[in-house]
Parts: C-alpha cells; sequence; structure tokens
C-alpha cells in the first residue's frame, strides 16, 4: 500500500508542470536584440551588417513548446555597415527602398519543435512590399529569471 502512495504522489508532482503550463506573451528587448545579415560585397569579401531597431513580441508556451504567434518588425531605414555611403545605398530604392517600404516584417506561421532547444520557425516574411515564406533555424539558448535590470523570467533565442 505504501508503494501505490508513493506512486501517486510522483504521479501528481509530474502532472503539476501540464497543469499549470500556459502560454505566456515575450516582448523582445530592444537593448538585447540583434539583427545581423552577412553579404558578398561585389564579388570581393563578405560585408557584416546589422539593423539596429526593430521590435515585437510573441506568445509561447515553454512546457509544451508551441508557438501561438509572433511578429517581429524592422526598421529598414536603421540599417548599419559601418559605411555611411553604402548604408545611404542600401536604404535607397536600388535595395531596400526605406522611403516606400519603411517596415520589414516577419509574421511567425508555425514553430516545429526539434531537440535540446532547437527548432523550425516558419513564417512569412514582408520585405519591398512583397511577402515570401521563411524557415528560420531556432535554438533556445536559456530560460529562467533574468539576472540583471528586470529579474523577469526571460528567454534567450537565436535564430
Amino acid at each position: 500500500m505504501k508503494n501505490i502512495r508513493t506512486l501517486i504522489a510522483v504521479a501528481g508532482l509530474l502532472a503539476l508542470p501540464a497543469a499549470l503550463a500556459e502560454p505566456r506573451t515575450y516582448d523582445i528587448d530592444p537593448d538585447h536584440f540583434s539583427i545581423a545579415f552577412q553579404v558578398r560585397h561585389i564579388g570581393y569579401a563578405d560585408t557584416l551588417g546589422l539593423f539596429l531597431k526593430g521590435q515585437g513580441s510573441f506568445v509561447y508556451d515553454e512546457q509544451t513548446r508551441k508557438l501561438s504567434s509572433g511578429r517581429v518588425v524592422v526598421s529598414a531605414d536603421s540599417v548599419f555597415t559601418n559605411h555611411k555611403a553604402r548604408d545611404k545605398h542600401v536604404r535607397d530604392s536600388d535595395f531596400l527602398n526605406a522611403d516606400k517600404f519603411p517596415d520589414i516584417v516577419f509574421e511567425a506561421t508555425s514553430y516545429e519543435a526539434g531537440a535540446d532547444g532547437s527548432g523550425k520557425l516558419n513564417g512569412k516574411l514582408t520585405l519591398l512590399g512583397q511577402t515570401h515564406p521563411v524557415t528560420l533555424d531556432v535554438k533556445l539558448n536559456k530560460a529562467g529569471p533574468c539576472p540583471f535590470g528586470h529579474k523577469k523570467h526571460t528567454l534567450g533565442i537565436s535564430a
């Protein structure tokens, strides 16, 4: 009889996180948000660049690893390659046409959880007024209370 009570207690404890699990809304922290890219510059060398302004949020259930929604908006005119003339050129109509299309938008459509915090994030990327499907490899780097500043539960993600 003692073994049966122990088994029931353990089963109850294992079910508790699933019963308490619920999706949370996560806002992307602009101070810890990086969007980097690498392109071949006229065939001579790879050039690194960043977009310096972006915002977004997503709804994710950490227990079930299900993503309900997600949206990221990046300011096209925030492109930075550490070269003023090149940045101006990338912002103009030859490339990003930031005056006509100020936002680059990613809308999540589904998430396929993999092993060890990895997964595939499917979505629609709108750039230059055109929307195309995109799949990103995603890695959950760390989850837990942030040790600095806000101390809230935080997800560190690379995609």
